[in-house]
């Protein structure tokens, strides 16, 4: 079988014009990036069909190191759907520099189940991550200017608490000291980066409805505190409008094409491990807009994406999926069930079912939420007959859909039966209104454990020196009625990577919070989670290259 890369070089592109055209938006409003992606503007948002589209979630089991195929699903059942006559699109998180180099390769889907141009997607694309990186870093310099020009002044902040962010994984800037070299280089001090799919200003603009929201989000980012207590913000700095300016062009969604030229639109990227997970608000909105079923995914398994996309995203927008589909392999289950990495593709039919109770907690988490549940089984061919015929008879036991998922090899066919269950979902039993995991008027803590109790099903719920205190400064300032975003581990519900399958009563431990008041919600951080990941021994980036012109590697 052809790999990636070469089913994408060798699907003929039709220009981006014409796929804007099927969607009713003009070709010459739109701002192409190239012959084969554009940025789409604010103006076709059409909050009456938005109400009325279907729009349906993807999410996962606990994931392997290598994933589950979420992003393929969710691209082949946007072809299924196209594929048994409805007008669908797909709504996907733009792919980070870092773990494209790092750990995974491309995140554009794959074989016959793809969002085109790959290569461009999976790097550069339209500058969105450099423009979130500009910005955050304009402020950070802006920031460390101020302290500068009234360091000798009452109007010095005692405490900063913005970090720099960059699009790579580097282990060696998660703290640093800069300002060193005299003082003409300004004020020594200790500081950090993260990686961009982290930075505040990625979840603001993904979570902003319009460039004044926009600019409002971003004068609210608390950049540090004074000798007085008080949170200085960017309204303070008062560069709301210039870091704005940045972003004007980023904000608007990417439009692009599958391999059987369907519509993607693909925009924001903050990943669900460290941030809430989602696409852009304006790209889910505007595929609304423009098509009948909508296909979007959140990162990684439930407990993460799914969690912050039903009780950040859809609370504050109004967003409601009208059905939920959960990505499952054979691979992820045996891992739960106790194999080994490494030989999770080898029959193991036991493995599969003492993997089941992680199936079963996501199944029934999403249930919880008031989600209708479809299970899209991604099969491979070391998957046995009788592995898979087991895992349908299970599902059907516990009430819910399941369909196998061919899309990586066959495409929109091989995604067909999928669209049909979900199709039928949603026209004879939707998922019902969102049964949130806490109301915005629970305290900080009650909201944290809340999550770690319902979703993940912890025990204890341990906050440390640090973070206790935050908790009842964050309460102080008026911060207490935004929702939570967790950052932890993929790999587990714990926040102990190594606690695979559906482990209970744990003890579960927040170290830190951190105040995006821009963003709209307080991340608390859980075990030893990094916001800026590390290289792994043998990085993906020591098989990119450039062969005759051509990029190879990135899948």
């Amino acid at each position: 079988m052809l790999s990636d890369i070469e089913i994408s070089r060798a699907t003929q592109l039709k220009p981006i014009a014409e796929i804007a055209q099927k969607l009713g938006i003009t070709p010459d409003d739109i701002i192409p990036y190239g012959k084969y992606k554009a940025k789409v503007p604010l103006t076709y948002l059409d909050e009456e069909r938005i109400r009325t589209s279907n729009l349906i979630l993807v999410t996962a089991v606990t994931p392997t190191k290598a994933g589950v195929g979420k992003t393929v699903t969710s691209v082949a059942l946007s072809l299924g759907l196209n594929h048994i006559g409805k007008k669908a699109a797909v709504a996907l998180r733009e792919p980070s520099l870092g773990p494209c180099f790092g750990m995974k390769g491309g995140a554009a889907g794959g074989g016959y189940s793809q969002v085109l141009p790959m290569e461009e997607i999976n790097l550069h694309f339209t500058g969105d991550f450099h423009a979130i990186t500009c910005a955050n870093n304009m402020i950070s310099a802006l920031l460390d200017n101020y302290q500068y020009q009234n360091r000798n002044t009452g109007n010095a902040l005692e405490r900063i608490v913005w970090r720099r962010v960059l699009d790579v994984n580097d282990r060696s800037l998660r703290n640093m000291v800069t300002g060193l070299g005299g003082s003409a280089n300004g004020i020594p001090t200790e500081a950090g980066f993260d990686i961009t799919p982290a930075s505040e200003i990625m979840a603001l603009l993904c979570l902003s409805e319009g460039l004044h929201d926009l600019r409002q989000r971003i004068e609210r980012i608390v950049l540090g505190y004074t000798f007085d207590k008080k949170p200085f913000t960017v309204k303070d700095l008062g560069v709301a409008e210039a870091i704005t300016v940045l972003l004007k062009d980023a904000i608007m969604p990417n439009l692009v094409q599958t391999t059987e030229h369907t519509t993607a639109f693909v925009h924001g990227g903050p990943f669900a491990n460290i941030a809430h997970g989602c696409n852009s608000v304006l790209a889910t909105k505007m595929a609304l807009s423009t098509c009948d079923y909508v296909v979007t995914e959140s990162g990684f398994g439930s407990d993460l994406g799914a969690e912050k996309f039903l009780d950040i995203k859809c609370r504050l927008t109004g967003l409601r999926p009208k059905a939920t589909v959960i990505v499952v392999t054979s691979g992820a289950l045996k891992l739960h069930g106790g194999v080994s990495d490494k030989d999770i593709t080898q029959p193991n039919f036991e493995a599969l079912k003492d993997g089941l109770p992680n199936l079963q907690r996501h199944i029934q988490n999403m249930k919880n939420f008031g989600q209708s549940v479809i299970v899209s089984f991604n099969r491979f061919g070391y998957d046995t007959d009788e592995e898979v015929n087991y895992l349908k008879e299970w599902c059907e036991n516990e009430g819910v859909a399941f369909a196998i998922n061919l899309g990586f090899a066959k495409g929109g066919e091989g995604a067909a039966e999928l669209a049909q269950k979900v199709v039928g979902m949603i026209e004879n039993n939707p998922s019902k209104e969102i049964n949130f995991t806490y109301n915005l008027g629970d305290s900080i803590q009650t909201k944290i454990e809340k999550i770690a109790q319902k979703i993940y099903r912890a025990g204890e719920v341990i906050f440390n020196g640090s973070a206790f205190t935050k908790l009842k400064q964050y309460e102080k300032m008026g911060w207490g009625n935004l929702p939570v975003c967790i950052a932890k581990t993929q790999y587990s519900f714990s926040d102990d990577a190594k606690r695979i399958n559906a482990p209970e009563g744990f003890t579960f431990n927040i170290r830190d919070l951190v105040i995006n008041a821009g963003a709209g919600f307080i991340v608390a951080i859980a075990g030893e989670i990094m916001r800026m990941p590390g290289l792994p021994p043998d990085p993906q980036a020591n098989r990119i290259k450039l062969v005759n012109g051509e990029i190879e590697g990135l899948s």
